[in-house]
């Protein structure tokens, strides 16, 4: 799998990942026509500390074992781990945290624009 050949590919492998990882609130996001960052943005939460760096080690084992490249910040205090997977970026969150933030909120409100062409 390499997520420059069929981001959708990347995705599912995420989405399964996180899933065997027992990740919690998982949110894929569409983000092609609002971001050239990537085509996908994954949302979890972990219940600690300790499960949300475990998830993140999980996904990276798996992005590695599949040819998949992967940047990854914020694992050593692991509040809010961001994993960028080239077309998939994925954010894993203790819940406090990703409550306070509400990003997966910010990138589903539709886009201005669209609302006024409608």
């Amino acid at each position: 799998m390499t997520s420059r050949n069929d981001p959708s590919l990347a995705l599912k492998t995420v989405l399964d990942s996180l899933e065997d990882s027992k990740a919690e609130d998982i949110v894929s996001i569409d983000i092609r026509k609002k971001s050239s960052l990537g085509d996908y943005m994954v949302v979890a939460s972990g219940r600690s500390h300790r499960h949300v760096a475990a998830v993140a080690d999980n996904l990276l084992k798996v992005l590695k074992e599949n040819g998949a490249p992967a940047r990854v910040e914020g694992l050593s205090g692991a509040d809010w781990v961001l994993i960028d997977a080239g077309d998939v970026i994925v954010h894993v969150f203790r819940p406090e945290i990703r409550d306070f933030y509400g990003l997966e909120k910010m990138w589903q409100a539709p886009d201005l624009e669209e609302e006024t062409l409608h």
